[in-house]
């Protein structure tokens, strides 16, 4: 479902980017690491036609990814923006052509392609939500829960969590703490949407420990080995019941086009900082419907842009799996944004406003924001 009507084109002026510390409520463990501060820039697109924001969904490490804030800060500032704007007036259809001559981060395009099209839509009176094609007005709300202490209080972190309303809940697994912690929550829960995330933390040596998890009835496993690994993910899941979801892997249509051709993965999780934007992101929603594949919207410890940016592209037909856009204060004591998400009944409204929908908290903004720099046309 391509876009039916592309955005106007706007004037722009300038890029504003700055580099936030958020505390998170508590620490967040993965496979590659905890945070206790989420790391993250976001990016204001300023313009003749009013201002538009964008996130750029790095971490402080290249642990997820390649990409990591300082890196992200230094090409954006020295080459990205200073493209863009070397173009003047542009429409955010042609952001990503503008940038495909600077290979890989991707990251960094994507927040700034939806900082143009947040500007664009903002001063057509147009939401994202309507630009992309969204069929619903609220999206069914998962949540990521990082490895614990120990399975007894993943446990008791699920249950806060189902107490909330989340509908499905994603544990985070690596080698160690994968079979036992699996089994506890099935067995404190019951009949639960549950699904396994191992952001690569295993290897085609480990297919019996993953095969293991095929027993706890699991919506999906994700990414369980490295993000290159396309040829092993497909050997794998011929050894697997349960379906494979690629997340890091995917990190464009032609590499989701590719991994649905070797049978690497079942399900995809799109992600629109990973695969360079919310158009790319659009383009693999549309090529897993046009091949009957589900899909569902990733998320990167967001602050209240990106969150806003996900509900809208999630409610798009597409995605008939919960995604993982929980409420702002499943992280956030305070987020940047004047509305953050809510969960109601289980579910996260899609923003109706013009562009992302949601207005920034300046003061709050300010509070979190360690490095600013503006970058103006030539």
């Amino acid at each position: 479902m391509p876009i039916a009507r592309p955005a106007a084109a706007v004037s722009l002026e300038g890029f504003e980017l700055r580099v936030l510390q958020l505390p998170l409520v508590s620490p967040f463990t993965t496979s590659f690491g905890t945070e206790a501060v989420r790391e993250v820039i976001v990016a204001r697109a300023l313009t003749a036609d009013g201002d538009g924001w964008g996130e750029i969904v790095t971490g402080e490490a290249p642990l997820y990814s390649s990409e990591y804030t300082q890196g992200a800060w230094d090409v954006a500032l020295r080459f990205l923006a200073p493209a863009l704007l070397e173009r003047g007036r542009i429409a955010p259809e042609q952001v990503s052509a503008v940038l495909e001559p600077y290979k890989g981060h991707r990251m960094v395009k994507a927040g700034l392609e939806l900082a143009v099209l947040d500007a664009a839509l903002r001063a057509e009176g147009r939401s994202l939500a309507e630009y992309l094609g969204a069929v619903r007005d609220r999206v069914p709300s998962g949540v990521s829960v990082g490895i614990q202490r120990d399975p007894e209080a993943l446990v008791d972190a699920v249950a806060g969590y189902l107490d909330d309303g989340y509908v499905r809940i994603k544990i985070k697994i690596k080698p160690g703490r994968d079979i036992d912690d699996t089994a506890a929550v099935r067995e404190a829960f019951g009949g639960i949407p549950l699904q396994v995330d191992a952001n690569s933390a295993y290897t085609l040596a480990d297919v019996d420990t993953l095969a293991a998890l095929d027993r706890f009835d699991l919506l999906l496993i994700e990414q369980p080995l490295q993000e290159d690994d396309i040829v092993d993910h497909a050997v794998l899941a011929k050894r697997l019941r349960t379906p494979v979801c690629l997340d890091e892997s995917i990190v464009s249509a032609k590499a989701a086009t590719d991994a649905l051709a070797l049978g690497s993965a079942a399900i995809i999780n799109i992600k629109a900082g990973r695969v360079g934007g919310y158009l790319e992101a659009l383009a693999i929603h549309d090529l897993c419907v046009g091949t009957g594949v589900p899909v569902w919207c990733g998320g990167m410890l967001e602050t209240g842009i990106g969150r806003a940016a996900n509900a809208a592209l999630a409610a798009l037909p597409g995605f008939t799996l919960p995604g993982d856009i929980s409420a702002s204060a499943r992280f956030y004591t305070h987020d940047i944004v004047t509305e953050p998400a809510v969960i109601e009944d289980g579910h996260v409204r899609v923003p109706t406003g013009d562009g992302i929908g949601v207005e920034i908290d300046h003061d709050a903004l300010d509070a979190v924001t360690v490095a600013r720099e503006v970058v103006h046309r030539p």
